[in-house]
């Protein structure tokens, strides 16, 4: 692959929804919510960004499917543990509800993002606009968490229309990842040491933070070896880089569309986007720089 051209609109438009939707998952606000649900408040930290909860980040993230299992929230979230998903919702459904908790949810995203962006942020109309236009007609086959987010009203504020839509489109785009990699024939541990490398990162450190064990990582890394796509310092070869850009390029593909119907507004909503990343992170609410961050997260 050509790893010498510019990042596709497709991944431009992810990275610029990241900071904006994902804020979430790091959310005082949120946090402050759970907790009196009965969740743990967060005890870890990124510098000055708050690391979520286990048992309710699976919940409330998983609360847009409706009540369903841990087996089937770790289904659709694909890259975690099920050991540790599992437990963690079993005792998040002891405390709470998927109604519950997913207004819970979106009180705690507004809230930072009125908090930090104001109600009415430069730009707000034009990219409700566009987010509407690009999930109106979404098709969500195949897709779980966008499917059960295509089942939620949009928030009654000023920006829920944006998270809302926002929040669609970011797992939109995740349920089309996993679509991809399980077609590539990869696990879920395998693709977290495949991602590593992809994002020049240390071999188990972002994959840990998805509970995975020493022995699940050295099975994993001997299938991919024995492929020829790692090689045995964990290094990509060029055929394992070829396989994982190949990925995102397969992902790119699936988000026609969304594509198709924003057209050559593309720029457009990315331009207005990207300062509300920036002013999100430069206040804390989200990750400075990524899944650099997370290396030592554990659930």
């Amino acid at each position: 692959m050509d790893r010498s051209t510019a990042p596709s609109a497709e991944r431009r438009l992810g990275g610029a929804l990241e900071p904006v939707i994902g804020q979430v998952f790091f959310s005082p606000e949120a946090h402050d919510g759970y907790a009196e649900l009965g969740f743990e408040r967060p005890s870890r930290r990124s510098g000055d960004v708050q690391l979520p909860d286990g048992p309710a980040y699976f919940t409330s993230r998983g609360s847009v499917m409706g009540d369903v299992s841990g087996e089937v929230i770790a289904s659709a979230f694909a890259v975690f543990d099920p050991r540790v998903v599992v437990p963690c919702v079993e005792h998040g459904w002891t405390l709470t509800d998927a109604v519950t908790i997913c207004a819970t949810r979106d009180r705690g995203a507004l809230g930072q993002m009125e908090r930090i962006l104001g109600a009415d942020p430069a730009g707000r109309s034009r990219v409700e606009e566009l987010l509407v236009r690009a999930t109106d007609e979404l098709p969500v086959e195949g897709r779980p968490l966008a499917a059960g987010i295509t089942g939620l009203d949009d928030p009654d504020h000023p920006l829920g229309i944006i998270w809302r839509r926002g929040d669609l489109l970011r797992e939109y785009r995740g349920d089309s990842h996993t679509a991809a990699w399980i077609t590539a024939g990869f696990d879920a541990v395998q693709i977290g040491l495949l991602t590593e490398c992809f994002w020049g990162l240390p071999a188990r450190s972002y994959a840990r933070t998805r509970g995975w064990t020493d022995d699940d990582f050295d099975v994993a890394a001997d299938t991919l070896r024995s492929l020829g796509l790692i090689d045995t310092d964990g290094a990509f070869t060029a055929a394992g880089r070829d396989a994982r850009e190949n990925i995102e390029h397969v992902t790119d593909a699936q988000m026609a569309p969304v594509m198709s119907v924003i057209g050559d507004h593309i720029d457009e909503l990315i331009s207005l986007l990207d300062p509300w990343g920036a002013a999100i992170r430069s206040a804390g609410g989200y990750l400075a720089s990524g899944p650099h961050d997370l290396a030592a997260q554990t659930f």
